[in-house]
């Protein structure tokens, strides 16, 4: 599995390179990261694949210093759920 950055979207790859899921955000000013979307395909689900893609968006906004909003419901639990993320969690 390989997780790349994309025009604002995280990608991953199976090991075969075909796209099996990915989180997607939109970015409100310069210091704010919106995660509207995070999918992996069905066949692929309860390996924690997305929690990574979640994880990698988390890494991003560390690195650049930014806030995050998680609008996807999915997120919104990862965010709910690790307080090791609220540093970047815009409340």
């Amino acid at each position: 599995m390989d997780i790349k950055e994309e025009s604002r979207r995280f990608v991953l790859y199976n090991d075969e390179g075909l796209e099996i899921g990915e989180m997607t955000w939109s970015e409100a000013g310069e210091k704010l990261l919106i995660i509207d979307h995070t999918y992996v395909d069905p066949a692929y689900r309860g390996q924690k694949l997305a929690e990574k893609l979640v994880l990698k968006g988390v890494e991003k906004a560390r690195k650049e210093r930014k806030q995050i909003i998680p609008l996807c419901p999915f997120a919104k639990k990862e965010f709910d759920e690790k307080k090791e993320y609220s540093d970047v969690l815009r409340k």
